[in-house]
């Protein structure tokens, strides 16, 4: 054997051993289950069409868990575990307790799908699916969900208490929060636009409708107090966008042009900061927000996930096989 061929076999034998030895990092594609489980889709999207029929907030609860598990440690269902001696629940933490819900009818759906493929559909895929067939179910933007991802065997109530953006936050802290999740300022108010479905418990918006602040409508504010007493009624529910409650558009941007954000995070979008503009765009052309919405949604269901051999198939949403 001449010297080139030499170095040529010993290249070729070093970049074959590099290739075995490297972890690969899966892709996601919308097509991941097309042979493992090709009807998984149709099942999941019965299952939460049924599920938003029986309640149509259930939608707004969907696509908020969705969020609520991919900003911590990615999109992983870790916020659907329960509380173990080994695992700190994030349901626990103070942006989730007795606020985050739709559990039930996630572990419904992965019940249906479990059934023809067993251990095969993760729940993390089920929950980025659910917001999607829940968002077209009263309305709003479809859009191709990207698949295989894996689950989690832990979850952080720490990491749930710091990196959720809550409905106190200003907006240098809400465009900080979502840009460490690499999402920009205009992904952040797409999804914002969330909130044109979906109801807030009373103590949650209290002090801004008692403010008598410049950056509230009088009379919006008198309208929220009714539902919502100084000192009583916490869990008492106002939606989100007074105006068409139940339907998913643009109305929720036009709110905030009046200074009729429920919550303190929505109404520092539009109020003299640097996302003015994008709000008054989404007010102005309800396709560009639904088109945006559904890209950021496609963004945010590719924080972190876990592919290939990192993660595990939960067959139950709530506890680890």
């Amino acid at each position: 054997m001449d010297s080139i061929s030499f170095f040529r076999n010993a290249i070729v034998s070093i970049l074959v051993f590099v290739l075995l030895h490297t972890p690969c990092e899966a892709q996601l594609s919308p097509s991941f289950y097309s042979s493992t489980c090709p009807n998984a889709l149709k099942i999941i999207r019965t299952s939460i069409r049924q599920a938003v029929s029986r309640e149509r907030r259930m939608a707004a609860s969907l696509i908020r868990l969705h969020f609520h598990d991919c900003f911590v440690q990615g999109c992983d269902a870790s916020i659907l575990l329960d509380e173990t001696p080994s695992i700190e629940s994030e349901k626990t933490a103070f942006p989730n307790v007795n606020s985050v819900r739709g559990y039930e009818v996630i572990e419904a759906a992965k019940r249906e799908v479990e059934r023809k493929c067993p251990g095969v559909v993760s729940c993390a895929d089920i929950l980025a699916v659910a917001a999607r067939d829940a968002s077209a179910a009263v309305g709003g933007p479809s859009w191709n969900v990207n698949l295989g991802r894996r689950d989690s065997t832990m979850a952080s109530r720490s990491v749930a208490n710091t990196d959720l953006p809550g409905p106190f936050s200003d907006l240098g802290t809400l465009i900080s929060a979502f840009a460490n999740k690499r999402l920009s300022a205009r992904d952040m108010v797409a999804l914002s636009g969330a909130h044109t479905i979906g109801q807030a418990q009373c103590f949650l918006f209290r002090s801004r409708i008692y403010s008598n602040g410049t950056d509230i409508d009088a009379g919006f504010a008198s309208t929220r107090r009714r539902r919502c007493p100084t000192n009583s009624g916490d869990n008492n529910l106002a939606a989100l966008d007074l105006v068409t409650p139940n339907s998913f558009d643009n109305n929720y941007f036009k709110n905030l042009m009046q200074r009729k954000g429920l919550l303190q995070s929505d109404q520092v979008l539009f109020g003299g900061g640097s996302t003015d503009s994008i709000v008054s765009e989404y007010s102005r052309n309800p396709r560009t927000f639904l088109s945006d919405f559904g890209n950021a949604m496609i963004k945010m269901g590719d924080i972190e996930p876990l592919t290939g051999q990192n993660g595990i198939i939960r067959r139950i949403c709530s506890v680890i096989n």
